[in-house]
């Protein structure tokens, strides 16, 4: 299982509120609330920051794209009905 630091945190957190005269079982609490957290996360399908960034510039550079295809278009359209008009 691939080690997630807020995972770790969210477990270690809960693993404190444990009474520490319980060390043992403290441990185990620790180890169950991290292993739970991994899972409910893995079901949400959550795709990491970096990813997520670079899917967001190529979303970017297609939008801007996009605009300046629908000038362009908007360019030719109005050059064709010039030419029929005249």
């Amino acid at each position: 299982m691939e080690r997630n630091p807020f995972v770790d945190d969210v477990a270690s957190r809960l693993a404190d509120k444990v009474p520490s005269g319980l060390g043992v079982l403290r441990r185990d609490l620790e180890n169950n609330f991290r292993a739970i957290l991994h899972s409910a996360l893995a079901q949400l399908d959550l795709v990491p920051r970096d990813e997520f960034d670079v899917q967001k510039k190529v979303l970017d550079k297609t939008r801007a794209k996009l605009t300046e295809l629908e000038l362009r278009t908007a360019e030719l359209e109005a050059q064709l009905k010039n030419k029929l008009n005249d």
